[in-house]
């Protein structure tokens, strides 16, 4: 694992600095790395994709499990350093790519199940965690490092401040909950907020069966004005019979309705729309 004054040793060395425009904040705490590893429950057998690998630290700690890890980091110039850090682990390939960007066909070939582990920037954790949710189903399980406010965001239960529309696409494909918090002291640089870590495992099969599509539409034009009622955002979309047919009060707001409900609704919208 690599401590602080090795993380700054390295940058140091390479002439390098962490590039704000990447959201980069090195982990310099073994003892964090370690605990990522063990909660992600990896081991020997398993394969492993690490989204923003950075200085390897993270890396070091799930190469230790003896798992198969894919590392994928953007940054140029950071790559050949990362590259000698995990050099003493044949277990470790890194890649230079950009996450939001890649083929997963490809990239995940080798093996149909993986577990995904980063330390994710907040400039892309949403809509990296919801695409790979959506189009990749060989990622059965993910633990993501993120800004705590993200983490709370995509593990929110229904009727709590945090839950919004990206809640209901993760409870849509996945159960997630926070495992831990994760305090600033332990990246450089130290970042104004802290992180936690939260640990998203794929359904067998979506939550409710409604397509993905016509749920998350109806749920993103409630939530657009989510301090409504649903009878007032959804007013042109669902009729109030649609609402009676569903079993849902229209006067209720969105963030009242958990994934349950959102399938009833979203069902007794397609049935309404197929008998006019």
């Amino acid at each position: 694992m690599l401590s602080r004054p090795e993380v700054n040793e390295l940058l140091s060395r390479h002439g390098l600095a962490p590039r704000r425009d990447l959201g980069q904040n090195f982990v310099v705490d073994p003892n964090t790395v370690r605990r990522i590893a063990r909660l992600a429950g990896v081991g020997a057998g398993d394969h492993v994709l690490e989204i923003g690998a950075g200085l390897g630290s993270l890396t070091l700690a799930l190469a230790e499990t003896g798992a198969t890890v894919r590392a994928i980091e953007i940054d140029r110039g950071v790559v050949p350093v990362l590259r000698e850090v995990v050099a003493p682990h044949p277990n470790v390939t890194v890649v230079e790519a950009d996450a939001m960007r890649v083929d997963w066909g490809d990239m995940l070939a080798g093996s149909d199940r993986w577990t995904l582990v980063a330390n994710l920037p907040y400039n892309i954790a949403t809509p990296l965690v919801c695409d790979l949710l959506d189009k990749v189903p060989a990622i059965e399980h993910l633990l993501v490092m993120v800004q705590r406010e993200v983490a709370e965001r995509i593990c929110a239960p229904a009727r709590t401040a945090a839950y919004g529309a990206v809640s209901v696409k993760v409870a849509y494909w996945a159960e997630a909950r926070i495992a831990g918090i994760v305090p600033a002291t332990v990246f450089v640089p130290k970042p104004n907020v802290e992180s936690a870590l939260a640990d998203i495992t794929r359904r067998t099969g979506p939550a409710v069966e409604v397509p993905p599509e016509q749920l998350f539409h109806l749920v993103r034009t409630a939530f657009t004005h989510r301090r409504k009622m649903l009878r007032r955002s959804l007013l042109g979309v669902v009729t109030p019979e649609v609402f009676d047919a569903a079993g849902i009060d229209g006067q209720r707001r969105p963030e009242e309705l958990d994934i349950t409900e959102w399938g009833a609704l979203t069902a007794a919208l397609i049935t309404h729309e197929s008998t006019r």
